[in-house]
């Protein structure tokens, strides 16, 4: 009589790598989500920041608003935006931060992008993938 009798060694290791590479795809994925939700945070308060300053500048706040309506130049945005990245340390916690700031007739729209710090690394994966947020701001003048 012959008895089928094999290893099971290889069924086992094989089982043991592939649950290694799962739990690295849910490390690398919660890392890339908090990333995201932080860089999210970042692109909201820069937005704010920019529709802010980015409405007449700080002159705003020693001269009133004037007549007309309430303009949001670009470069003034930009500058704001970048003032605040500088200022929250936003350069060292995401090394290789770009930003893209985009501004409509009330509204200023921020861009993020960052390369995700990964803690581990899933076969086939690129080394440095990109994260990337927005946030945006609209200003208008109540009228009181």
């Amino acid at each position: 009589m012959r008895t089928e009798r094999g290893s099971t060694i290889p069924l086992i290791v094989g089982f043991a790598g592939l649950l290694l590479v799962a739990i690295a795809v849910v490390v690398d994925a919660t890392a890339a989500y908090l990333q995201r939700q932080s860089l999210d945070t970042l692109a909201d308060g820069a937005a704010l920041r920019g529709a802010d300053l980015g409405a007449q500048g700080l002159e705003v706040y020693a001269g009133g608003l004037g007549s007309g309506r309430l303009e949001i130049t670009e470069q003034a945005a930009r500058l704001a935006v970048a003032g605040y990245l500088t200022d929250t340390g936003a350069y060292r916690r995401f090394p290789g931060l770009s930003f893209d700031v985009s501004v409509g007739t009330e509204r200023v729209v921020v861009r993020l992008h960052a390369p995700a710090d990964l803690p581990l690394h899933v076969p086939g994966s690129p080394d440095r993938p990109l994260v990337g947020a927005s946030g945006s701001a609209v200003v208008t003048v109540d009228d009181d």
